[in-house]
């Protein structure tokens, strides 16, 4: 199933392809051997506090999002092979192109709201 990502606050659309990782296997995998992330895809890692970039190609936007979804933290344009620090207060990672973050405005604070893709 897709998800269409919505920031509540600003009331910009982040995403209207996102997929969802809930397993231990597509949380592992995420976007490692990926070779682009097109404008609305994203990946929505459940549950997560911390992330690496290893084995990627691409430099990614990163929010990590408390259980309402509030932004607790944002990493802009993160590029292949790093490992972020662990977030306590975040339950879940999303994960965009690079630029998104920037072109919509989103800060830390804003609200996000994911709804299924027909």
């Amino acid at each position: 199933m897709r998800w269409k990502v919505n920031n509540e606050t600003r009331q910009r659309l982040l995403a209207d392809r996102a997929d969802k990782a809930t397993s231990f296997l597509q949380r592992f995998k995420g976007l490692m051997g990926r070779r682009s992330l097109e404008v609305g895809e994203g990946l929505h890692i459940v549950p997560c506090n911390s992330i690496h970039t290893f084995f990627m190609r691409i430099p990614i936007d990163v929010l990590f999002l408390d259980a309402r979804g509030r932004i607790v933290k944002q990493m802009p344009a993160l590029p292949p092979w790093r490992a972020t620090s662990v977030y306590f207060q975040s339950r879940s990672v999303l994960e965009l192109p690079a630029g998104v973050l920037a072109a919509s405005g989103t800060q830390e604070g804003d609200v996000l709201s994911f709804e299924p893709v027909p």
